[in-house]
């Protein structure tokens, strides 16, 4: 009797359960077809995102589990890459030591330098944005070999390098320094070209947010009492410009943890007792030197996983209005 009666709650949940379901993709087709013109639109995008991003990363994490050099198949490992990584790769736990100073340090000085220096070219004439704005992008879209020959040769460790023979005919040293040698300036190095280099996209997104603030909000906050352009600047201009603040912020941080093509220009791969050994070098190592497919992608779904964990860290700081 309680068999047939558990018998018959069950085929009276199924089909509710069922309905439900078909319910639910009722309404969802319903959405489609009300939105196809929107998604006609969106579609070119959502398909190149899934074929080289969302496909892309579902590969790496299957890779991340076997172990793949290019001539062989994928031999499945389980986890012992993640295991190599964390336990006895230490020359990937001090990149990550490096890469995370590197990203504390340059993340927020690259990120209110950026918002200040749009900022004050806002506050110039309008014919002259144009101008102060190229020299401060440019750098940030220069390649990789015309900012090797420049910064190379101004941390040229001899004294033919310009910082040397300014230092020494300063009377500031008596003999050069291999600024790109000594494991003590290696990282300071990095940083303040990073730092020269940072005016990218979220600087012109700054500048853009900027620019568009409504002028009767500065005419009311006069009127209410606002003295000076700080106090515009704190009460009215960031408010009005959180989504630029955002994105910046974003921005920020993937360059941060992408620090690669300086790095390698300036001190090499590897470079000297890998004080400039970031997650991405070392990435590039394992990849495209010793084709070591399956470690390399391990490494990416770390990067990737710490990207995420801190652009969700932004997102709550700065995304919550």
């Amino acid at each position: 009797m309680i068999a047939e009666k558990t018998e018959s709650q069950a085929g009276a949940v199924l089909p509710r359960s069922e309905s439900r379901l078909k319910q639910k993709l009722k309404w969802f087709w319903a959405d489609v077809k009300r939105s196809k013109v929107s998604l006609l639109f969106v579609a070119p995008f959502l398909l190149l995102f899934t074929l080289f991003i969302v496909v892309p990363i579902i590969i790496s994490m299957s890779l991340s589990f076997t172990y793949y050099n290019i001539l062989e198949s994928p031999r499945f490992i389980g986890f012992s890459n993640y295991k190599l990584l964390f336990i006895e790769d230490d020359i990937f736990m001090q990149a990550v030591g490096i890469t995370l100073k590197f990203a504390i340090i340059t993340g927020p000085i690259g990120y209110i330098m950026a918002f200040l220096l749009a900022w004050l070219i806002s506050q110039i004439p309008r014919k002259y944005r144009f101008f102060y704005t190229l020299c401060f992008y440019t750098p940030s879209i220069a390649s990789g070999t015309a900012m090797s020959v420049v910064w190379l040769y101004l941390f040229a460790g001899d004294r033919k390098g310009l910082l040397n023979h300014w230092l020494i005919q300063l009377g500031i040293m008596d003999e050069p320094f291999l600024f790109l040698q000594d494991i003590r300036s290696i990282v300071p190095v990095i940083v303040i070209v990073s730092l020269w280099m940072s005016m990218g996209v979220g600087f012109l997104a700054f500048l853009a947010g900027l620019q568009n603030v409504p002028k009767d909000l500065y005419e009311a906050g006069d009127i209410d009492g606002i003295r000076n352009r700080w106090q515009r600047l704190w009460y009215i201009t960031i408010p009005s410009v959180k989504p630029q603040l955002l994105f910046g912020a974003v921005m920020q941080v993937v360059a941060s943890l992408q620090v690669f093509d300086i790095s390698v220009q300036l001190v090499g791969l590897p470079s000297p007792l890998y004080a400039g050994h970031t997650i991405l070098t070392h990435l590039f190592d394992y990849a495209f030197i010793r084709f070591e497919m399956g470690y390399a992608s391990a490494i990416a779904v770390v990067l990737f996983l710490l990207m995420m964990g801190l652009n969700r860290l932004i997102f709550n700081l700065l995304g919550r209005d």
